[in-house]
């Protein structure tokens, strides 16, 4: 199948959505799109902390998928925004089987990118037989060496990129960047909190394609949103994002080895390093591995954006 055929599906609006309380003061938003009586498939969005919007929806059919987006705690439309109290990667597994058990569905695909899909094996692992496939993109296991190379090593190729971030800095701390930016961050004082927050969150983007693209100019920037995303994604690295003390890889070969996988990684990806990838290809021999020749990290990479798309059609024959 050639991927370079596939273009995201037209855009669609939810016909429903909601709020689910799951304790802690937590509410988790999620939507609904597509066909009501389809083929479930939930999307976990990366990040942590970006949340979901409207273009994720159309990776998928929506005449033969229930398609299902959901905000991770802090996240988006979920509530508080940005709370990072009582919120881990288990809490949200949690919240995912809680909003697969509201909505009455045995089993369901589940595609997530990044983040996600560190997210969506942590899920699989704990709840395999809910879990009718898994579609996985940029893997992100969260060790040391990916953390790392985030942190600091990406300056070899984005030196520009780096320095900004970190002359944002005073001189004496930008040899620790991300506890610099943790204080700033979390600071009370908005006017200090929210450029910050700015500052961290357009680095990432800045790296996420292939080629440059336009960065969101001030009037489009949301600064609730950037804090948000900006202190969830903070308080996740400095935990490790949680499972930095599993070994993910030998977890997914020991229980995962019955679940139609299909793995779909940028060649270029200089935020979540194409080496993870295909060591999970090897952890998982039943998977196919997709390495995109001429794409970054970014979804909407146009080759990337293909090949999910021809995946989602691809679990279509799928039981």
């Amino acid at each position: 199948m050639q991927t370079s055929l596939f273009s995201l599906y037209p855009n669609i609006d939810p016909f429903g959505s909601s709020l689910i309380s799951v304790g802690n003061s937590h509410e988790i938003y999620y939507e609904l799109c597509g066909n009501p009586s389809g083929k479930p498939v939930v999307f976990l969005h990366g990040g942590p902390g970006s949340g979901c919007n409207p273009t994720q929806r159309r990776f998928f059919d929506p005449a033969h998928y229930l398609i299902i987006l959901i905000d991770q705690r802090g996240c988006g439309r979920s509530l508080p925004l940005g709370e990072t109290q009582h919120n881990t990667t288990e809490a949200l597994v949690s919240d995912i089987d809680a909003i697969r058990q509201t909505l009455n569905i045995d089993r369901w695909l589940v595609f997530g990118g990044s983040w996600g899909s560190t997210l969506a094996l942590c899920y699989a692992l704990a709840y395999p037989q809910h879990v009718t496939g898994l579609i996985l993109r940029g893997i992100f296991l969260s060790r040391p060496t990916e953390l790392h190379w985030f942190l600091g090593e990406v300056a070899l190729f984005y030196p520009e990129q780096w320095q900004m971030l970190c002359h944002y800095l005073p001189a004496d701390q930008r040899c620790n960047p991300i506890e610099a930016y943790e204080k700033l961050i979390f600071s009370e004082d908005l006017s200090v909190s929210i450029p910050a927050a700015i500052q961290w969150n357009a680095f990432e983007s800045s790296i996420m394609s292939l080629l440059p693209r336009a960065q969101n100019t001030e009037a489009q920037i949301n600064s609730e949103i950037e804090l948000a995303r900006a202190r969830v994604q903070i308080h996740y690295i400095q935990h490790h994002c949680f499972v930095g003390e599993r070994d993910l890889l030998a977890e997914a070969k020991a229980a995962l080895g019955h679940i139609p996988t299909q793995i779909i990684q940028g060649r270029y990806d200089m935020v979540c390093p194409p080496i993870t990838a295909w060591e999970l290809a090897q952890a998982m021999p039943h998977a196919s591995l997709n390495m995109v020749a001429d794409a970054g990290h970014s979804a909407m990479d146009a080759s990337l954006t293909s090949a999910l798309v021809a995946a989602t059609e691809q679990f279509k024959n799928l039981t």
